[in-house]
């Protein structure tokens, strides 16, 4: 076993006991991590901000619960999909109008006009068919295809065999490609 392993599970389980320095730790090795997740879900700096807030709160609050199953990142990437997808219901209540938020992919100065304005066209149509996956759907292709996690971390996540994973992931992106495709 690792020393990073062992001393995650160490700070789990001083944690676990009570130590929030211990937590606090836990916290600043999975912070970026969880915020990206939560970024990429959203797709909106503050709700994602909001949601990482809401994922340690909600995970400090299940230590107690946290079986060591799966490996705290893992369980911590549940949390934070489904404390995501909790406050993109809510956003969605409470707007009105639509979130233009679009205004933070236009990273590159040497980008077109024309070439970052169909790259954000792009990424709204990606968004917005992300958005009409069912949320298992919607977690599987972020996991894999965003994050990178392997089709075991990916079904251990969706507690579901590797096969169905794959077969899942597969009509996921049909799906995608569908609503991305469509006009």
């Amino acid at each position: 076993m690792s020393n990073s392993l062992q001393n995650q599970e160490g700070l789990i389980e001083r944690a676990r006991a009570g130590d929030d320095q211990a937590f606090d730790e836990l916290v600043k090795h999975h912070q970026r991590d969880v915020f990206r997740l939560a970024l990429k879900v959203l797709g909106n700096y503050e709700l994602a901000l909001d949601a990482s807030q809401e994922t340690f709160l909600r995970a400090w609050r299940a230590l107690p619960r946290f079986r060591g199953d799966s490996s705290i990142s893992t369980w911590l990437h549940r949390i934070t999909v489904n404390t995501s997808l909790s406050i993109r219901k809510r956003a969605q209540r409470n707007t009105a109008g639509d979130i233009d938020d679009s205004a933070y992919l236009l990273e590159s100065d040497s980008e077109s006009p024309e070439a970052a304005g169909e790259r954000v066209e792009l990424c709204d149509r990606l968004r917005g068919a992300l958005g009409q996956l069912t949320p298992s759907q919607r977690q599987i292709v972020v996991m894999k295809d965003v994050e990178g996690y392997s089709h075991a971390e990916v079904a251990k996540a969706q507690n579901i065999s590797v096969g169905a994973s794959k077969v899942r992931l597969h009509r996921a992106r049909a799906a995608l490609r569908d609503l991305v495709n469509r006009d």
